[in-house]
Order: C-alpha cells, then structure tokens, then sequence
C-alpha cells in the first residue's frame, strides 16, 4: 500500500488492517487516536481510563477491521470507544462498591444516556435503524457534533448529514412505538356485551 501515505482512505486501511497489516494499524491509529483521546477526555476525567479506552478501542478495531462497512472509519471507531467508557466506567464502578463498599455516587446524566443507548429501549431501537442513520444521530445528538462536524468526522455532505438525521429522527420513533405501543384503553366490561 506504498508507505500508508495521507491519501489512502480509511476503508483500505482497515481492509489492510484485516489482513494484518500492522503499518496499516499504526497509518489508522496515527489518523484517528488524537482526536478520539480528544473526545474521550470530555467525557472521562481519568487520563489511565482514557488511555486504556484508547488502547481497548484500537485492539477491538484490529480483531474486527473486516467487518467495517463505509469509506470513513470515524463513526464506527467512535462508536466503539464510547461503548469501551461505558464498559470501563462500569468495570470501575464495580470494582470501587467492591473494594471500599461504600457509597457510589450516582452515575451522571450523560453516563445514563449512554447507558440508555447501549441497553435501553433507545439502544434497542437505535439498533434497529440502518448504521449510516445511526452513526448521524449518535454524532449529532449523543456527542453534540454540529452538522459540519459531523460531515467532516463521517466523510460525507453536510447536506447528507441533514437528511440523515431527520430519516434517523423518523425510523428512531416509529421503533421507539414498536418498542413500547400505546396501551389499550381501559374497557368497561357493559361494553363487551355482558351484564354488570
């Protein structure tokens, strides 16, 4: 792949990647690890969880380059390190009621949104609309990306960034009503036809 140079997309590196290329592995850690450390530090305080995120993200990235589908690499490697904090903060948590049983203090809002869209009826949900509508929203309302933001970290139009996420707003709520339909109105059993 001559050298890894600048102008090799992300999807032949990690096609590289796959085939265990490791110049490959540090050309797409050299393009991505900074600006995910970036986002990882706002949400983490912890400079070791933030480095061991780091570090889990791109082993997972390694063991799974195949299965990426797209041109850009960004959403999908964002996706895996804030799914890694999540698992990372749980692990800590857990290990702090362990080790000091004591009290843990409450997790904070953004750590249940997280949460929320990992296991929650929002995570079931996201996951049943397609990965290109998913990556949009997740970078436009879970890292509150701007819509140039998140056309330059996905590698699209921003035009295409808008259609996305009002599709992904749309087929989010029609799974959010499978998910949970309105229940039935109450009936009174004189309507049924029998006595009272």
């Amino acid at each position: 792949m001559g050298g890894h140079r600048e102008d090799v997309t992300d999807a032949a590196l990690l096609r590289a990647v796959a085939d265990g290329d490791s110049a490959a592995m540090a050309a797409l850690y050299d393009r991505h690890a900074g600006w995910l450390h970036t986002r990882l530090t706002r949400r983490c305080a912890d400079p070791e969880v933030v480095r061991e995120v780091l570090q889990d993200t791109f082993v997972t990235v390694w063991r799974s380059a195949a299965t990426h589908r797209g041109a850009e690499a960004g959403g999908w490697l964002w996706t895996i390190a804030a799914r890694r904090l999540v698992d990372a903060r749980r692990v800590q948590e857990r290990a702090e009621r362990v080790e000091y049983a004591t009290h843990v203090p409450a997790p904070s809002a953004e750590e249940r949104v997280l949460a929320g869209l990992e296991y929650g009826d929002v995570g079931t949900a996201l996951d049943r609309i397609s990965p290109e509508l998913r990556e949009v929203l997740r970078a436009t309302v879970v890292d509150g990306l701007t819509t140039r933001e998140t056309a330059r970290l996905l590698g699209i139009p921003e035009g295409t960034v808008k259609t996305r996420a009002r599709r992904a707003r749309a087929e989010l709520r029609a799974a959010l009503a499978h998910l949970n339909p309105p229940s039935a109105p109450f009936l009174d059993p004189s309507l049924l036809g029998g006595t009272a």
